[in-house]
C-alpha cells in the first residue's frame, strides 16, 4: 500500500490514517495533540471538535517557526557574547536551520489534516 494516496499527498503525516478510513479522525486528533501543549488535550471543545484542535495546532506550529527563525537570525550576533566557540555556534546555526525546515514540513502536514477534517470547501 502506498504511503500517500491521491487524496492526501506527500505532506500527509504517516501517523494519520487516510481520510475516509476507519478511525481516521481519531488518528488525526491523536497526532494533533502531540503538536500542542499537553494542557490543551483536556479542553472539551478541542476534544470534541478535532478541527478546532487542528486550528490550534496550526497556530502553535507557526509560533514555533517564528521562534526558530528568530533564534537562527540572531545566533551570529548573540552566541559569541555567551562565550561559545565558533564550532559550537556553527553547529547551533545548522540545528536552527534544520528545525525551521522540519517545522515548515509539520505546518504543511497540519494544513493538509485541517483541510481533510474541515471537509470540502464550498464550491469545490
Amino acid at each position: 500500500m502506498p504511503l500517500t494516496s491521491p487524496r492526501t499527498g506527500p505532506d500527509w503525516p504517516c501517523q494519520v490514517k487516510i481520510p475516509g478510513s476507519y478511525d481516521w479522525e481519531r488518528s488525526a486528533a491523536r497526532w494533533l495533540r502531540e503538536l500542542v501543549p499537553a494542557r490543551y488535550a483536556g479542553y472539551p471543545a478541542l476534544v470534541r471538535h478535532p478541527v478546532l484542535l487542528a486550528r490550534h495546532a496550526q497556530i502553535q506550529v507557526q509560533h514555533e517557526i517564528r521562534v526558530a527563525r528568530t533564534a537562527l537570525q540572531t545566533a551570529r550576533a548573540d552566541l559569541p557574547r555567551l562565550g561559545l566557540q565558533e564550532s559550537v555556534i556553527e553547529h547551533t546555526i545548522k540545528l536552527y536551520a534544520a528545525e525551521v525546515a522540519h517545522l515548515q514540513h509539520i505546518a504543511r502536514s497540519v494544513r493538509a489534516v485541517t483541510e481533510a477534517l474541515a471537509g470540502p470547501a464550498p464550491g469545490r
